[in-house]
């Protein structure tokens, strides 16, 4: 069933395919897999046609091994992952071991994880510390993306800190890009400004007023 499915989504890929857009994707994403060039919104709905195939329609879709095959493959998992959390987990660790491009990484990283995230949060961390010391250098990147999520959730800042700490003097180029995107969600989430109450937002808008009056005089 799974070979059926594989087939009928290589057939659609190639008539959704876009000579225009290879070139393009091959240096967005640098690598030696092959590309169809289709664009997102029909990896989207590929994806969404063909969640029913589960769990081994992944895994032929990450295994044939083009660009897109894989990306429908982590958006496919984004859709089911928490139907089996065991299975998605080992899937991701396995996925993790033929990394080979930026956009593969963050997709892993971010969608293939979304059904396991708020359930197994120590599991996910777990997993990070583990790639954090990794010598592949896609799995360095990947510790941090799989835990760009919890950057919103300040409980989790410390553990997120130690991950991106590790890999602050690393010299791969990816890696460094992903300490600077991890830190600039940090950032941004430690200044977001308190929300105060309707009556106190009014005063101190009179206040702000006030003293405004009180500098131009």
């Amino acid at each position: 069933m799974a070979n059926q499915q594989l087939a009928a989504i290589q057939q659609q890929l190639e008539t959704k395919s876009d000579k225009s857009n290879i070139e393009f994707f091959g240096k967005m994403v640098p690598g030696e897999q092959k590309i169809y060039g289709v664009k997102t919104p029909d990896l989207n709905q590929i994806a969404k046609e063909f969640k029913v195939g589960g769990f081994e329609l992944v895994a032929s879709l990450w295994n044939s091994g083009a660009l897109e095959e894989k990306i429908i493959a982590i958006k496919i998992l984004e859709q089911i992952g928490g139907k089996d959390v065991e299975r998605t987990l080992q899937m991701v660790r396995e996925f993790a071991k033929k990394i080979d491009n930026w956009a593969v990484c963050d997709g892993l990283g971010m969608q293939a994880l979304k059904g396991v995230r708020k359930t197994h949060t120590d599991e996910v961390f777990k997993l990070a510390a583990e790639y954090n010391r990794s010598k592949d250098s896609w799995k360095r990147r990947l510790s941090l993306v799989m835990v760009e999520w919890y950057t919103r959730e300040p409980i989790h800042h410390p553990k997120i800190k130690r991950l991106m700490k590790s890999l602050e003097t690393d010299h791969e180029y990816y890696v460094k890009k992903a300490v600077q995107w991890i830190k600039r969600n940090l950032i941004k989430k430690n200044q977001e400004p308190i929300s105060l109450p309707a009556g106190r937002q009014a005063r101190t808008k009179k206040e702000d007023k006030i003293r405004n009056q009180k500098n131009r005089s």
